[in-house]
């Protein structure tokens, strides 16, 4: 069966003036326009396409990338609003539809918002919603501690910044361990530091202890070779100024200094690191 939302490997097995009709095992059919196909695309051949619905709720494929599918969160731009709802970019030629009653707030031309991508029952259209937290996975936590996960940056809180983990789960990172500037929207790698018992999760941005020295060694190996092999860095340095050059906490920083000063790769002195020719 062909879904909604989501990328699907098809057979190409009839050319029409429109298009080339795909199907998939079930001899389920869907059109991809003259515009979607690929020159070099012939009949029996494979290819990997996205499935949506046109303006007229017609299902169609795209070989156009979506940024966001079925299932999953993403930060969009807000390009239109009108009276029954507003329409976000999501990279294809139709734009994603939010309505009133799954907004937040009300939503304006050039705003940017997470969102969740779902199929709505009863009209059988791909529908987003500003109204994200619902969609999150509380009960069953699918991560464990010290797990690498993906992670999209929501909004700030008091104690630090939320964040959407594996597109499943939300959890947090608390501010004493943010050393890098982070905006809404962005996605990165994380860790799974703690899963309490009322099952939040919180994240930290590093491997625990030893782990997380060897990236940020090298981390600090470039910037004395971009500073012509010397650093005015020690571990006398204010803690703003390392996280500022290096992106990381001084105690991070002292870690992997070590490191290297073991493996004589640089000299310690008074006033920074010097490179070891």
């Amino acid at each position: 069966m062909i879904s909604l939302g989501k990328f699907s490997t098809l057979t190409a097995y009839k050319k029409r003036e429109q298009g080339i009709y795909l199907k998939d095992e079930q001899e389920d059919e869907v059109l991809l326009p003259n515009k979607y196909v690929p020159k070099d695309l012939e009949v029996g051949q494979e290819l990997s396409v996205f499935v949506y619905t046109d303006s007229e709720d017609r299902m169609i494929a795209t070989t156009l990338m979506p940024k966001i599918i079925l299932h999953h969160f993403a930060y969009l731009e807000v390009v239109d609003v009108n009276q029954i709802g507003a329409f976000l970019d999501w990279g294809l030629e139709k734009n994603l539809f939010v309505p009133f009653r799954e907004q937040k707030q009300t939503m304006n031309r050039g705003e940017w918002h997470i969102v969740y991508l779902y199929e709505d029952e009863t009209s059988d259209r791909l529908v987003a919603s500003a109204k994200w937290h619902k969609f999150i996975q509380k009960e069953i936590i699918t991560v464990e501690e010290g797990e690498e996960v993906n992670l999209l940056v929501a909004h700030p809180s008091d104690l630090g910044r939320n964040v959407i983990v594996n597109n499943i789960h939300a959890g947090l990172i608390f501010e004493n361990e943010i050393h890098k500037d982070l905006k809404m929207g962005d996605r990165l790698k994380g860790y799974v530091k703690q899963i309490r018992e009322d099952n939040k999760i919180d994240i930290r941005l590093e491997q625990k202890g030893y782990a997380k020295v060897e990236p940020n060694a090298q981390r600090i190996l470039d910037a004395i070779k971009n500073e012509n092999g010397f650093l005015p860095l020690t571990d006398k340095s204010n803690p703003d100024a390392i996280r500022q050059q290096l992106g990381m906490s001084k105690k991070t920083f002292k870690k992997a200094v070590g490191a290297l000063y073991k493996q004589r790769l640089i000299k310690l002195e008074k006033k920074g690191i010097r490179l070891v020719l």
